[in-house]
Protein backbone atom coordinates (compact mmCIF):
# COMPACT_ATOMS: atom_id res chain seq x y z
CA UNK A 1 0.00 0.00 0.00
CA UNK A 2 2.81 2.47 0.53
CA UNK A 3 4.68 1.37 -2.24
CA UNK A 4 1.40 2.10 -4.15
CA UNK A 5 0.94 5.64 -3.05
CA UNK A 6 4.47 6.97 -3.53
CA UNK A 7 3.89 5.19 -6.95
CA UNK A 8 0.80 7.15 -7.63
CA UNK A 9 2.61 10.55 -6.25
CA UNK A 10 5.03 10.11 -8.49
CA UNK A 11 2.41 9.82 -11.19
CA UNK A 12 0.30 12.63 -10.04
CA UNK A 13 3.09 14.67 -9.55
CA UNK A 14 5.05 14.21 -12.70
CA UNK A 15 1.63 14.92 -14.60
CA UNK A 16 1.35 18.13 -12.69
CA UNK A 17 5.15 19.17 -14.46
CA UNK A 18 3.84 20.61 -17.86
CA UNK A 19 1.01 22.54 -16.60
CA UNK A 20 0.76 25.48 -18.77
CA UNK A 21 -0.98 29.61 -18.82
CA UNK A 22 -3.76 27.80 -20.30
CA UNK A 23 -4.91 24.57 -18.12
CA UNK A 24 -8.15 24.87 -16.38
CA UNK A 25 -9.28 23.18 -13.17
CA UNK A 26 -10.77 20.45 -15.36
CA UNK A 27 -7.62 19.68 -16.90
CA UNK A 28 -6.06 19.84 -13.13
CA UNK A 29 -8.75 17.94 -11.65
CA UNK A 30 -7.16 14.44 -12.67
CA UNK A 31 -3.89 15.15 -11.35
CA UNK A 32 -5.22 16.25 -7.83
CA UNK A 33 -7.52 13.20 -7.70
CA UNK A 34 -4.61 10.93 -8.31
CA UNK A 35 -2.59 12.87 -5.48
CA UNK A 36 -5.97 12.49 -2.70
CA UNK A 37 -5.53 8.48 -3.70
CA UNK A 38 -1.86 8.44 -3.24
CA UNK A 39 -2.02 10.02 0.20
CA UNK A 40 -5.17 8.05 0.86
CA UNK A 41 -3.04 4.96 0.27
CA UNK A 42 0.63 5.79 1.96
CA UNK A 43 -0.54 7.98 5.52
CA UNK A 44 -2.47 5.36 7.25
CA UNK A 45 0.55 2.44 6.28
CA UNK A 46 2.78 4.61 7.34
CA UNK A 47 1.53 5.43 10.22
CA UNK A 48 1.22 1.86 11.25
CA UNK A 49 4.54 1.14 10.55
CA UNK A 50 5.82 3.89 12.22
CA UNK A 51 3.90 2.75 15.44
CA UNK A 52 4.46 -1.10 15.28
CA UNK A 53 6.02 -2.64 17.86
CA UNK A 54 5.67 0.10 20.52
CA UNK A 55 4.28 -0.71 23.95
CA UNK A 56 0.99 0.30 24.97
CA UNK A 57 2.72 2.66 27.29
CA UNK A 58 4.80 4.22 25.11
CA UNK A 59 2.12 4.32 22.28
CA UNK A 60 1.46 8.42 23.26
CA UNK A 61 4.86 9.75 23.04
CA UNK A 62 5.21 7.90 19.47
CA UNK A 63 2.28 9.30 18.11
CA UNK A 64 3.72 12.53 19.69
CA UNK A 65 6.90 12.00 17.28
CA UNK A 66 5.05 11.02 14.44
CA UNK A 67 3.07 14.05 14.32
CA UNK A 68 5.98 16.38 14.91
CA UNK A 69 7.77 14.58 12.42
CA UNK A 70 5.24 14.84 9.69
CA UNK A 71 5.45 18.12 10.90
CA UNK A 72 8.91 18.93 10.14
CA UNK A 73 8.87 16.83 7.53
CA UNK A 74 5.96 18.67 5.71
CA UNK A 75 8.03 22.03 6.59
CA UNK A 76 11.15 21.06 5.02
CA UNK A 77 9.23 20.60 1.71
CA UNK A 78 7.55 23.42 1.69
CA UNK A 79 11.11 25.07 2.39
CA UNK A 80 12.54 23.37 -0.74
CA UNK A 81 10.24 24.13 -2.95
CA UNK A 82 10.05 27.43 -1.86
CA UNK A 83 13.53 27.83 -2.23
CA UNK A 84 13.70 26.41 -5.64
CA UNK A 85 11.24 28.32 -6.71
CA UNK A 86 12.74 31.73 -5.48
CA UNK A 87 16.44 30.30 -7.27
CA UNK A 88 14.20 29.72 -10.35
CA UNK A 89 12.46 32.55 -10.60
CA UNK A 90 13.71 35.08 -13.42
CA UNK A 91 10.95 37.88 -13.19
CA UNK A 92 7.48 38.90 -12.84
CA UNK A 93 6.09 37.93 -16.24
CA UNK A 94 3.40 34.91 -16.00
CA UNK A 95 5.84 32.83 -18.06
CA UNK A 96 8.32 33.16 -15.81
CA UNK A 97 6.32 32.47 -13.09
CA UNK A 98 5.14 29.56 -14.46
CA UNK A 99 8.56 27.67 -15.46
CA UNK A 100 9.79 28.48 -11.85
CA UNK A 101 6.89 27.03 -10.61
CA UNK A 102 7.45 23.92 -12.78
CA UNK A 103 11.33 23.86 -11.55
CA UNK A 104 9.54 24.23 -7.87
CA UNK A 105 7.29 20.94 -8.69
CA UNK A 106 10.84 19.05 -9.44
CA UNK A 107 11.32 18.87 -5.70
CA UNK A 108 8.01 17.18 -4.49
CA UNK A 109 8.62 14.51 -7.35
CA UNK A 110 12.03 13.71 -6.01
CA UNK A 111 11.33 13.22 -2.87
CA UNK A 112 7.91 11.21 -3.56
CA UNK A 113 10.47 9.24 -5.42
CA UNK A 114 12.98 9.24 -2.91
CA UNK A 115 9.93 8.05 -0.44
CA UNK A 116 9.45 4.77 -2.82
CA UNK A 117 12.63 3.66 -2.82
CA UNK A 118 13.16 3.72 0.30
CA UNK A 119 9.52 1.55 1.13
CA UNK A 120 10.56 -0.73 -1.73
CA UNK A 121 13.48 -2.06 0.44
CA UNK A 122 11.06 -2.64 3.20
CA UNK A 123 9.49 -5.00 0.80
CA UNK A 124 11.73 -7.52 1.72
CA UNK A 125 10.00 -8.96 4.33
CA UNK A 126 13.23 -7.89 7.10
CA UNK A 127 11.40 -6.39 9.50
CA UNK A 128 8.44 -8.40 9.48
CA UNK A 129 11.17 -11.07 10.93
CA UNK A 130 12.10 -8.56 13.53
CA UNK A 131 9.07 -7.69 14.93
CA UNK A 132 8.15 -11.54 15.11
CA UNK A 133 11.25 -12.21 17.41
CA UNK A 134 10.86 -9.11 19.56
CA UNK A 135 7.00 -10.28 19.92
CA UNK A 136 8.69 -14.07 21.15
CA UNK A 137 11.06 -12.27 23.33
CA UNK A 138 8.17 -10.04 24.94
CA UNK A 139 5.83 -13.65 25.02
CA UNK A 140 8.95 -14.98 26.87
CA UNK A 141 9.10 -11.87 29.28
CA UNK A 142 5.70 -11.86 29.94
CA UNK A 143 6.06 -15.97 30.82
CA UNK A 144 8.82 -15.24 33.16
CA UNK A 145 7.26 -12.56 34.75
CA UNK A 146 4.20 -14.71 35.60
CA UNK A 147 6.65 -17.34 36.78
CA UNK A 148 7.91 -15.15 38.94
CA UNK A 149 4.57 -13.77 40.61
CA UNK A 150 3.57 -17.36 41.00
CA UNK A 151 7.04 -17.93 42.89
CA UNK A 152 6.71 -15.27 45.56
Amino acid sequence: MILGGFVLGIVAYGLFLPVGMDWTYAAMFPTLLIAGIAFALAYGPLTIAATDGVTESEQGLAGGLLNAATQFGSAFGISAVTAVYGLASSGSDPASTLSAFRTALIVPVAMVTLGALISSFGLRGGRGRRVAGATAEASSDVSANAARQTAS
